[in-house]
């Protein structure tokens, strides 16, 4: 790896934190941006550490392309690294940054990949090609009404067969996206209505009529397998599975543990170490056919009989990609940096492992420790920070845009995530005992406008703590 690249950092908070340290340990140079309303965070205090005032560039929006771009240029920088959210699976941007006049490094899938990947139709159609388990139902848009009857007639058939006593199906606008355009139906004499009631939303609102129909699954487990890959797609190899079942009301995720389960702590219905044994196949299965070449996170669903569904790729980062590392160990050594590994695999080293060389040591638990309130369906609280402490574990790795010698207030045009807290146990009780341990001692404490105290979500952590892995 050319040691004179210098990275842009296209992202804020956490993210910004990890990508700067995975810079600093691997020798190259940097630039952040920053808001107006992310001026105090403490990304920006570690790039002024690391790189004084010249590694820091103050922009208005991190979703305006022009500006990323002209900071690049300003900064000469050679590769631009968009973390999660934002431009990490944007095809469009990927492409704009390497085939511009003045080409850079895009630290992701190459931008085809993006966009293969990115249309959950296209990929359920790739899945299935390659025998690869996918929600049950259609892989492309349906217009004919005596198509979509005979597929919803066969998903009810199914799902009886499977012993589900009250078997639903999903009619989704096929260009729809972010739950919009979805209805669930419970009873064939009901489909006709919601069928056409969703092929007239769908022509209103994307000019489109295509649905599509699926199975409803319930009681899922979510899953995760974490694949790594190396430019030009020829070395790809996974480290591990991840639970990721913990969640808010609103499906968001609050706890991930690696392994995705523990079939000699726990007792499932099924063969668990068969469901993460197959699960990592097929995604590499699937890698290696479209030529993956970085990183990337295959979601899986896992039914209560252990059947495992895919349900999408995630062509970037995760932010739970800490929590793989710390049980991942590298011919025998720890400390394994899964965005260290990105950024070099992208600026074109050779991996130097094969997945031989990849072991798996204990549990680990990632926390999402977020200013809401999870008894008020997770509604965030805005305030200020007036104390954020926790004691220095050895097993403990805390991340966190939050500064530790200032108050702090909350950006209120941001999710109000505080830190990711990775805890690592020998196995399941020592990790949950050290969990428990962590959010017992964490001082965190501060004050909205009205004056009253911060909320958080440490107490529902900690109550979810003792049935991690539990299906």
């Amino acid at each position: 790896m050319d040691a004179r690249h210098k990275v842009l950092i296209a992202n804020r908070g956490e993210i910004a934190v990890r990508i700067i340290q995975a810079c600093v340990q691997l020798g190259l140079d940097f630039v952040c941006v920053y808001t107006e309303q992310d001026a105090d965070s403490g990304h920006c205090d570690l790039a002024r550490h690391h790189g004084g005032d010249a590694a820091l560039y103050r922009i208005n929006s991190y979703l305006d392309p022009n500006e990323i771009l002209a900071v690049a240029d300003a900064a000469g920088a050679t590769a631009v690294h968009p973390g999660y959210g934002f431009f990490s699976e944007d095809f469009r941007f990927a492409r704009r940054v390497v085939e511009r006049k003045r080409g850079l490094i895009f630290i992701g899938p190459s931008w085809q990949v993006i966009r293969d990947l990115g249309d959950k139709i296209n990929t359920k159609r790739l899945a299935r090609s390659l025998d690869v388990p996918t929600v049950p139902g259609s892989d492309r848009p349906i217009f004919d009404e005596l198509e979509a009857e005979e597929i919803a007639e066969n998903l009810f058939d199914f799902q009886l067969d499977q012993g589900v006593e009250r078997p639903i199906i999903l009619v989704k606008a096929s260009a729809g996206g972010g739950g919009m355009g979805i209805e669930e139906v419970d009873d064939m004499d009901k489909f006709r209505q919601v069928l056409r009631r969703i092929r007239n939303y769908a022509k209103r609102q994307f000019r489109d009529e295509g649905v599509l129909i699926e199975q409803r699954i319930f009681d899922f487990n979510h899953l995760e397998v974490q694949v790594v890959a190396e430019r030009g797609g020829q070395n790809i190899v996974h480290f591990g599975t991840r639970n990721c079942t913990i969640q808010s009301t609103g499906r968001q995720k609050r706890v991930e543990i690696a392994p995705g389960f523990a079939p000699q702590e726990v007792s499932y219905a099924f063969n668990a170490q068969r469901v993460l044994d197959n699960i990592t196949e097929y995604s590499l299965r699937m890698a290696r056919e479209v030529g993956y070449d970085n990183v990337g996170t295959w979601e899986w669903i896992v039914s209560p009989t252990g059947q495992p569904f895919l349900m999408e790729v995630n062509t970037r980062i995760q932010v739970e990609n800490g929590v793989s590392a710390a049980i991942s160990r590298i011919k025998g050594e720890s400390g394994v940096n899964l965005l260290a590994e990105q950024i070099r695999l992208a600026l074109g080293d050779n991996m130097g492992y094969t997945q031989n060389d990849i072991t798996f040591d204990g549990i680990g638990v990632e926390y999402r420790i977020i200013a809401e309130d999870p008894d008020n369906k997770f509604a965030p609280w805005v305030g200020r920070i007036d104390s954020f402490q926790w004691p220095d574990y050895p097993w403990l790795k805390m991340h966190t845009q939050v500064p530790l010698d200032r108050a702090y207030e909350i950006p209120t045009d941001y999710d109000p995530n505080l830190a990711l807290a990775i805890v690592w146990g020998e196995d399941l009780d020592q990790v949950k005992r050290r969990g428990h341990r962590l959010l017992d001692t964490i001082d965190l404490q501060g004050e909205n406008k009205s004056a009253e105290s911060l909320r958080s979500n440490l107490r529902f952590l900690a109550a979810n703590t003792d049935h991690i892995l539990e299906f």
